[in-house]
């Protein structure tokens, strides 16, 4: 299979579980923080606590299937959490940015979880994670 097929394929499979999981993420997020009235840096880590687990489930065994070795799972799921966390502290800085600095409202903070971080996790889980 040629590698602008492979990636295509990666892109594809990430989109929709990246999606399902970013889907998640917000749920877990705005449910805590807005009508449960949970600090919203609080929200956005039990969101995160959920979702990294699950999604080294499904990205290392539907996303990135085909790709890389998985011959030392230990140290892939540790790349995978360093991304992750790398993942968390750039959608908690969109949080303290949109919600606590700028004083905006929370559903706008999601937009850049949504449209930046899986994007860059998607970079860099390809390019290091499972490769």
């Amino acid at each position: 299979m040629p590698a602008a097929s492979k990636v295509s394929g990666q892109i594809v499979r990430y989109g929709i579980s990246g999606g399902l999981l970013t889907l998640l993420y917000s749920a877990i997020y705005w449910t805590t923080a807005v009508p449960l009235a949970v600090h919203p840096l609080l929200a956005n880590s039990l969101a995160f606590l959920v979702t990294v687990a699950v999604g080294y489930v499904v990205h290392s065994r539907w996303s990135f299937r085909g790709h890389g070795s998985r011959d030392r799972p230990m140290l892939s799921y540790a790349k995978f959490f360093t991304v992750n966390i790398a993942g968390y502290a750039q959608n908690s800085f969109w949080v303290w940015l949109i919600v606590q600095k700028l004083d905006l409202s929370v559903p706008l903070s999601i937009v850049p979880m949504v449209f930046v971080t899986p994007w860059v996790a998607f970079w860099l889980n390809r390019r290091w994670t499972f490769r």
